[in-house]
Formats: C-alpha cells, sequence, structure tokens
C-alpha cells in the first residue's frame, strides 16, 4: 500500500474539505492518505516517507496563502524528484494557486505530476465532491 500526503493552506475551511475529499479518492483505491494542514510541515524531513505529494492553496489576493509558499520553499530541500504530484485550491474569484504550486512542483522539483491542477469554488457546488474523488483517483493510478 503506498502513502499519500496532502498538505493544506486553507482560510475558511474549504480547502482542506477538497482535500479530504481528495483523500477519499486515493482510500478508495487501496491507498493510505494523509491530510495535514500546512502549519504541520515544520521540516523538510516531514515530506519524507510518502509516495505521493499533493499540495493546496486557496488563491487570496491572486496568489496562493502564505504557509503554503513559506511550505515550498522548505520542500525545494526535501528532494522531490520523482515523486508522484498533484496541486488543488479553493478559490472565490480567480484561482491561479493551484496552478502556480503546480508549476513550482513539476518544473522546480521535478515532479511526476498528475495532468492537471484541480481548481474548485466549494467542494459542494458543481459536482465538487465528485471532481475532488476522482483527483484524488487520479493520483491513485500513479501510484
Amino acid at each position: 500500500m503506498a502513502k499519500a500526503l496532502i498538505v493544506c493552506a486553507t482560510r475558511t475551511g474549504e480547502t482542506i474539505k477538497i482535500g479530504e475529499l481528495i483523500g477519499e479518492g486515493i482510500r478508495f483505491s487501496g491507498h493510505e492518505a494523509n491530510v495535514v494542514k500546512v502549519n504541520e510541515i515544520k521540516k523538510e524531513t516531514d515530506l519524507h516517507g510518502y509516495d505521493a505529494l499533493v499540495f493546496g492553496s486557496a488563491t487570496y489576493h491572486g496568489g496562493m496563502m502564505q504557509g503554503m509558499q513559506t511550505m515550498l520553499f522548505l520542500a525545494e530541500k526535501a528532494g522531490l524528484e520523482g515523486r508522484i504530484g498533484g496541486a488543488f485550491g479553493a478559490f472565490g474569484w480567480s484561482g491561479e494557486a493551484p496552478d502556480r504550486i503546480f508549476d513550482t512542483m513539476k518544473n522546480i522539483f521535478k515532479m511526476n505530476m498528475v495532468s492537471d491542477p484541480l481548481r474548485l469554488k466549494s467542494s459542494t457546488l458543481g459536482g465538487g465532491l465528485q471532481m475532488a474523488q476522482d483527483y484524488g483517483r487520479e493520483i491513485a493510478e500513479k501510484l
């Protein structure tokens, strides 16, 4: 059984709800998924021991939340090259954060990314529940 870590930076709680649904999709496929808030990642070794890493942040004022940005600088030292990765986020207006996280993971960390980042306004609107679980299944397929 492979292990995935889902790290969430949330302002209103919506991003962590999406992260939990992604975790369900991974678990439906028989793998382990651990969902944590970004402030629980204190050092790069906190990212070790996982086959897949999925980072999510709400978009706030056109960018990712500060906690996620700080965690990405820490993750750069963690040796994530070749590991499976995904990025997601909740947004109200513009939704740039998941794209920026995805691009960082793909181009700087050199991770083995799923097809695209997941952008949702809500876990409960417009099929968000199913889309988040399907994203988890897509990550699990790479595991």
